[in-house]
């Protein structure tokens, strides 16, 4: 039995009259650049998120870099985010010319530790980014009374948090002061390319995203701000649309197979799941990942997997600070609890057309080798 990674493939399937409907009418109406299906996608996921308001733009790192900007962030100024999150979240904090601060994570959940978070504060920190890892929210009830005391802005990195809440029923995407998303194709909603977008609630913020996307300019040929070249194309958002119609089904499929996972890991000695946390309400399971505490050779452990036909990945195998681009950040030790979770961690298959029986050959083949 093959088990990929995520069936990209079987999802066009499922969908190829809707999706390839939305493109020819975007192809008959000649609308690439900022047209129609931008604008109602940009309505229907700020409703979604419960946000008031949404700015599609190229890609996830643009999302992150574009808010700090529209937040007037840039050198002289600190952000501070967890060490155990894939590097688009930094390197947007340099693209904005600001210095990124790293913090370390929550051991059962891999999420930014609050108490942490508290205690790098400064006079030049200006935001904290709190990242939503694998699809589920970070503690936002223990961030927000940080940032508000210390007048720091809270944004959301929720790249991988499709539909993730709180216990409140609120999602990402409305927790913070504004959040960023990518629609990297094997996100829960996914493109078929790069894209991405900010939701905020904050009516002159949004003015200043949409500006900031469009080389800063809010009518044409009339640049207010030293803007960027940052649209989402307006084929992507005919596509999220029509996925966007299904997110919410794909979400509770992605949990029922998570629901399989954790009850037969439960049964496997030497491999542990990531605990959901008490302050969510749903888990968006954008990755399924367990930790092998001790593993010696993971490298040959996802080979011996895939050539049982099970595809399985890593996110993420070194902290920020361990990546040579980003050294300064940090020296090995100085954030202990990512750096062992990034030796621990392996993420199983896992999209919402899994089957039971190949989650059944997925934990069998795992056990055969652990």
């Amino acid at each position: 039995m093959r088990v990929p990674f995520c069936d990209l493939p079987r999802q066009y399937r499922d969908l190829q009259a809707e999706l390839d409907a939305a493109v020819l009418g975007v192809l008959s109406r000649g609308d690439f650049i900022l047209g129609e299906d931008v604008q109602r996608f940009e309505t229907e996921f700020a409703s979604f998120c419960g946000a008031s308001h949404c700015v599609g733009v190229a890609s996830g790192t643009d999302a992150l870099h574009l808010m700090l900007r529209a937040l007037q962030i840039g050198p002289g100024d600190e952000v501070v985010t967890v060490a155990n999150t894939f590097v688009a979240t930094v390197q947007a904090i340099s693209l904005a010319g600001a210095t990124p601060v790293l913090v370390d994570c929550l051991e059962a959940t891999g999420l930014v530790d609050p108490r942490a978070t508290a205690e790098v504060l400064t006079d030049r920190t200006r935001a904290v980014i709190a990242v939503h890892l694998y699809g589920q929210p970070a503690d936002m009830r223990g961030l927000e009374p940080v940032c508000r005391a210390r007048g720091v802005a809270l944004l959301e990195d929720a790249a991988q948090a499709h539909g993730a809440s709180l216990e409140d029923g609120r999602r990402c995407g409305s927790l913070g002061m504004a959040a960023g998303f990518s629609f990297y194709p094997s996100k829960n909603l996914g493109a078929a390319g790069d894209g991405g977008a900010i939701t905020t609630s904050d009516a002159e913020l949004a003015r200043r995203l949409r500006s900031l996307r469009n080389w800063g300019a809010a009518v044409k040929y009339e640049h207010r701000d030293k803007g960027w070249n940052s649209r989402l194309d307006t084929i992507q958002a005919a596509l999220l649309r029509v996925k966007l119609r299904h997110l919410e089904r794909w979400n509770a499929a992605r949990a029922r197979a998570a629901d399989w996972y954790r009850e037969r890991l439960a049964e496997l000695p030497g491999v542990v799941s990531l605990a959901k946390a008490p302050w969510t309400g749903t888990h968006a399971h954008h990755l399924f990942v367990v930790r092998i505490p001790g593993l010696q050779d993971r490298n040959t452990l996802l080979s011996r997997l895939a050539a049982a036909g099970v595809e399985a990945g890593v996110h993420y195998p070194r902290a920020v600070h361990q990546q040579p681009a980003y050294a300064e950040l940090g020296a090995t030790g100085s954030f202990p609890v990512a750096e062992r979770l990034c030796t621990e961690v392996i993420s199983l298959p896992m999209f919402p057309e899994i089957t039971e029986a190949q989650v059944d050959h997925v934990v069998s083949t795992l056990r055969s080798l652990v």
